[in-house]
């Protein structure tokens, strides 16, 4: 059989190399990690900036979304309207 002789000083070598480079590759893969949650973080803000934009501008311009809002978050009503409140029963 053909034995592999291997010489200690580049099995010691090897074995500084991986010691050294572990580390740094392990930080390496934990902010490649963290780079690709932010990258889609960015962009979920970026589409809710983006509905939060398209629902300011119908605010400032459509009277009847106003109006539709105003009756649903605050429970306003038109004169001669007669509220109706419905609660939620508890589970």
């Amino acid at each position: 059989m053909l034995k592999l002789r291997v010489k200690t000083s580049y099995v010691v070598i090897a074995i500084v190399i991986f010691v050294i480079f572990l580390p740094v590759y392990a930080k390496f893969m934990e902010l490649r990690a963290k780079n690709i949650y932010l990258e889609r973080e960015i962009e979920r803000l970026e589409h809710e900036n983006i509905r939060l934009y398209n629902e300011a501008k119908k605010l400032h311009d459509d009277v009847d979304y106003i109006e539709k809002v105003a009756r649903e978050s605050m429970g306003v009503t038109r004169k001669g309207e007669i509220p109706i409140v419905m609660e939620r029963q508890k589970r």
